[in-house]
């Protein structure tokens, strides 16, 4: 079977399944998990399938989904830990201010914050703000709102307030999507605004996504691709999606 023929059927079936398991379709087209990948990854770029944690589902099947926490913190876990250990080469140096913006990604960069310089850390995540509450070094504010239960993320005008009269050092900043036209972006419209007002209070903007996230596009755009300066990933990235980002002045990084 040729490569596209596979493909079709892949495709086919994962319309009538709902979901299907990377191991599964590589016992039954006979392929190794990794052609399976590769298999999925440009059905993704198609827009035929969204790939998920193990497999893939069909596209429309993530349009109006926006994961919990929980389910997203189990996500490319090793992808995730890669990412956050590349980004402490990103932090100010003492004295110096910190935004992490909610996510379980910026989750695990909080886990890394050095202890040997002081630092001035800001975020509307609640998971990060107890992560963080007790870590020598660290001066923490935590922005007040609305909670939203989904993300653990604090929403509304309040944040938007406070946030507009900040000039923070670097902000670390997650995604749902991104791509070259469309930019960043996320489902939900508070946390879009509150995201975008992270952006323009920082003087650096490093966004640490998966690469399951690059070339993809959500909703509500809160960033066009000339905000970001860095885009930490993993090594999976789309070589032309690379090339793309790249050609847009930003230094791509991959973990």
């Amino acid at each position: 079977m040729y490569a596209e023929e596979r493909q079709q059927a892949i495709a086919a079936l994962i319309g009538v399944r709902g979901r299907v398991a990377v191991a599964d379709l590589s016992e039954q087209y006979g392929v190794t998990t990794e052609t399976v990948r590769r298999d999925l990854a440009a059905l993704d770029r198609m827009g035929v399938v969204r790939r998920v944690h193990g497999g893939a589902v069909p596209a429309t099947a993530l349009a109006a989904i926006e994961p919990g926490i929980a389910e997203r913190e189990h996500s490319r876990a090793e992808q995730k830990d890669r990412i956050a250990a590349a980004a402490v080469d990103f932090f100010p140096g003492a004295g110096g201010s910190v935004l992490l913006d909610a996510g379980t990604t910026t989750g695990r960069v909080a886990a890394l914050l050095p202890s040997d310089r002081d630092l001035t850390l800001v975020t509307n995540s609640i998971p990060i703000a107890a992560r963080v509450a007790g870590l020598g070094g660290v001066a923490l504010h935590v922005l007040g709102g609305r909670v939203r239960g989904l993300t653990h993320a604090a929403v509304g005008d309040d944040v938007l307030r406070v946030l507009a009269t900040l000039r923070l050092d670097v902000a670390f900043i997650g995604t749902n999507a991104l791509s070259v036209g469309h930019g960043l972006s996320t489902p939900d419209t508070d946390e879009a605004a509150v995201k975008r007002a992270m952006l323009h209070s920082a003087r650096h903007v490093v966004v640490v996504a998966d690469s399951s996230k690059i070339g993809r596009e959500h909703l509500i755009s809160f960033g066009d691709i000339d905000s970001i300066d860095v885009l930490i990933t993993d090594t999976d990235i789309d070589p032309e999606h690379r090339k793309e980002l790249e050609d847009k002045g930003i230094e791509v990084v991959t973990a």
